[in-house]
């Protein structure tokens, strides 16, 4: 795999510390019944290690010339599928689907300015997925696994613990990448669950019902609400203080509120 310099406007930090390459691959458990994908294999620090152990690899990859040099590395392994392409925009579900119905692994470094929209959308196709390691900025991870109260705790937190089991598995240093960033990264594992961790009613009434509590952290959770026109009955009749604010709830009193807008939504 080439050597070229990382381009700062596609966000590439390539991981290049071959100790912590081996603990992602741990973390990722992969076997030879397993099915990979690698969202932005750059140089191929971990794919080279995927393709020894993966029964199939999947690899998707936005720098052209990188995704030119897999195809050309793996011409001859048929286990091996390389996608030219943004992760956010290729039929991601009719390529998986039309090699495996479902199971995949998902090991990924992520650029920090794409991470968000990622993560949303392996939530979208969770049904697809056995297991997810994925890259963060630290910050991110942090948000992840954050509790009820704490500044970290938001958006997030919420609408991605809804639908996956999260843990941190490594921080990792900046001196691990070329070139080095600014902040810790971390890798998280996630694990989709079968069923959401609560019942919310509409899901797209607990979105929206998340983003307006947050919407304005300083205010009390009434005023959020008000603001994105829900009444404020509707916290008295779910036994929830409109005094507090939104970063104080917990996701089942989320669900619940949830619950009760479904049931009486316009």
């Amino acid at each position: 795999m080439s050597l070229r310099r990382p381009l700062k406007s596609l966000g590439q930090n390539f991981l290049v510390d071959h100790n912590m390459i081996d603990r992602i691959i741990r973390a990722a458990d992969i076997g030879p019944g397993d099915a990979v994908l690698e969202i932005g294999p750059g140089r191929g620090a971990l794919t080279r290690h995927l393709a020894r152990q993966a029964g199939l690899l999947v690899l998707v990859e936005f720098d052209h010339a990188l995704a030119a040099e897999h195809a050309e590395c793996y011409k001859d392994d048929e286990r091996v599928t390389v996608v030219d392409g943004d992760v956010l925009a290729v039929d991601l579900e009719m390529i998986l689907t039309g090699i495996r119905p479902s199971g995949w692994k998902v090991v990924a470094n992520l650029p920090y300015n794409i991470s968000t929209p990622v993560l949303f959308r392996m939530m979208e196709l969770r049904h697809l997925f056995s297991k997810l390691v994925l890259m963060l900025q630290r910050e991110v991870g942090e948000r992840l696994v954050a509790a009820p109260g704490c500044s970290d705790y938001g958006v997030t937190t919420l609408l991605l613990g809804l639908w996956f089991d999260i843990r941190r598995e490594i921080i990792v240093p900046p001196g691990c990448f070329t070139p080095r960033p600014k902040v810790d990264s971390a890798v998280m594992s996630f694990r989709p669950l079968i069923a959401p961790r609560a019942m919310v009613g509409d899901e797209e009434v607990y979105r929206r019902l998340v983003k307006a509590a947050f919407g304005m952290r300083r205010k009390t959770l009434a005023n959020c609400l008000k603001s994105s026109g829900i009444a404020d009955d509707a916290l008295q009749v779910c036994g929830i203080d409109g005094r507090r604010r939104g970063e104080t709830l917990s996701l089942d009193e989320f669900a619940r509120l949830s619950c009760y807008l479904s049931d009486h939504k316009q």
